[in-house]
């Protein structure tokens, strides 16, 4: 799930970008410590949208850079248990499916696929059932819960989410639209 947050930091603006817009330098120099970084209680900062306000800055002795205590907007991406997701299929492999679902990847277990049996097709890289022919690759549109969620901060790409679509309402975007169309029955 997306939010938008305000919060509270101290970044450092080095002493070749003191002659710049305040504003500007600080923006940037919370852009360059904080998108992309990954913290479990408040989730993957995506984007700092705007800055609020911008204390007074301090020097360190020995460091010729100044330190300002910043108020800011951001855009956060948080993986919330049970939380309903759209994403795509960005890699299959041997175990089950890769699906970006924002700022992170969540794994699809070919268990949690469908309730058919699913083995892969190395040879197209995509996923097969067995008795109802229906197939999984790379660029699919699908629609998962998220039933796992490991953050790790020191390392946001050792975070795992997973997924599920072993629920009605859910799954390749393509099945659902199958499962929605009227049958005609046979006069």
């Amino acid at each position: 799930m997306y939010k938008r947050m305000k919060l509270v930091d101290t970044v450092r603006v080095a002493p070749s970008l003191l002659a710049d817009d305040v504003r500007v330098s600080v923006k940037n120099a919370l852009k360059n410590k904080l998108e992309g970084r990954v913290d479990k209680k408040i989730g993957s900062v995506v984007a700092i949208t705007d800055i609020d306000e911008i204390g007074e800055g301090h020097i360190l002795v020995g460091d010729g850079a100044v330190y300002y205590d910043v108020t800011f907007e951001a855009i956060m991406f948080i993986p919330t248990l049970q939380e309903v997701i759209e994403g795509e299929v960005v890699e299959t492999v041997e175990f089950g499916a890769f699906v970006s679902i924002g700022a992170m990847d969540g794994l699809l277990h070919v268990s949690q696929i469908t309730d058919d049996f699913m083995s892969y097709d190395g040879k197209n890289g995509r996923l097969i059932s067995k008795n109802v022919s229906k197939a999984l690759s790379e660029g699919d549109r699908v629609r998962a819960r998220i039933v796992a969620v490991s953050i790790n901060e020191r390392e946001p790409r050792d975070s795992k989410i997973g997924l599920t679509m072993r629920q009605p309402a859910l799954g390749k975007l393509e099945w659902l639209d199958e499962q929605r169309k009227p049958t005609v029955a046979n006069k």
